[in-house]
């Protein structure tokens, strides 16, 4: 643990090299709120940080940058989240007041919104819905040959797919399906529900079931969106690294791991070479699980340059997967 000058000096040196993205030297550091010493002895700490591993030198500067171990203790003993900028609370309390539409436009644009709220690369993950079990199953009229399955979740999730029917189908006729549909996937397991509904014997019914169960079938796959890619581009100094970092967020797989794993050791913020994935070991994520009814249902994350704003990011995620998670449980959120 660091006694109190140096942690004080450690915070200053954060601070102002987030703020600036420039080598600090001992003469600013020398002046911040908390320190109030001479440059001389500011120096002698530096060295004495920089010899623990807090911070590093760079070649072209006699100013100090951190480490990843100095953001490290910085965000583990020296931060907490942030308050929202009452712009960006105004704005985040908007967006979901007045969101509508399917699940997927509601995350896509979810990640857009946090990724102009924080100016970092956003991405959330989807509720996975071979964890939810079905709460009802309905087929709605659109037309005499179109009709709309929408299928309630556990975990508040409403799902809708648009179907063609094989001939003319009387509300009545629609009725007997969702009935028959309600009979035998409340319940059951989202993924597994389609596959339990047996054929009724009436050749129409069955017909309209098996394109209702169908089109459900096509959805069994965790998502992830990602938002606000070029932002990252502004972030780093060299070619490769912002090539490197925009690569990876194109694989789906490694980001869905990334916030899977940092959650699954108790973490909010990995910094560095911390979460493992080595094209982005100039790269910090905070994330925050979405949960309803008391059931983790997804996640909503920032990455962004280690020299992040670590208050700011934590609270925007928090407040955001807050939010997310309390519009899931509406349920009517993803009506389409």
């Amino acid at each position: 643990m660091l006694d109190e000058r140096k942690t004080a000096i450690l915070r200053a040196v954060v601070q102002e090299y987030i703020a600036t993205a420039q080598p600090v030297g001992s003469t600013h550091v020398a002046n911040a709120p908390g320190v109030q010493v001479s440059s001389a002895t500011v120096r002698n700490e530096m060295a004495v940080l920089e010899q623990e591993g807090y911070l590093a030198q760079p070649h072209t500067s006699a100013g100090r940058v951190p480490t990843d171990k100095g953001y490290r203790f910085y965000v583990d003993h020296m931060t907490t989240p942030g308050r929202l900028e009452p712009v960006a609370q105004q704005r985040v309390g908007q967006f979901f007041d007045t969101a509508h539409g399917r699940l997927e436009e509601l995350l896509h644009q979810t990640t857009n919104l946090l990724a102009q709220v924080t100016h970092h690369a956003a991405l959330v993950v989807g509720p996975p819905a071979q964890t939810a079990t079905v709460r009802s199953a309905q087929v709605v009229s659109l037309s005499p040959r179109m009709a709309t399955v929408v299928v309630v979740l556990s975990n508040g999730v409403v799902e809708n797919e648009v179907i063609e029917l094989p001939i003319d189908t009387s509300d009545v006729r629609l009725a007997a399906v969702t009935a028959h549909l309600q009979a035998h996937m409340v319940g059951r397991a989202r993924d597994r529900a389609g596959d339990a509904v047996p054929a009724t014997g009436d050749r129409e019914l069955d017909q309209v079931c098996e394109s209702a169960t169908t089109a459900l079938g096509r959805r069994h796959d965790e998502s992830v969106f990602v938002g606000g890619a070029a932002s990252m581009a502004a972030a780093f100094d060299t070619v490769d690294t912002v090539r490197s970092v925009l690569r990876t967020l194109e694989q789906q797989y490694v980001m869905v791991s990334l916030v899977r794993d940092v959650l699954n050791r108790g973490l909010t913020v990995a910094i560095g070479a911390e979460h493992g994935i080595e094209p982005l070991a100039a790269c910090s994520v905070v994330v925050s699980p979405v949960v309803v009814d008391g059931e983790q249902v997804g996640t909503v994350g920032v990455l962004g340059p280690t020299r992040m704003d670590y208050p700011q990011a934590l609270a925007t995620v928090e407040a955001v997967s807050d939010r997310l998670g309390r519009r899931l449980s509406d349920g009517g959120a993803v009506n389409g």
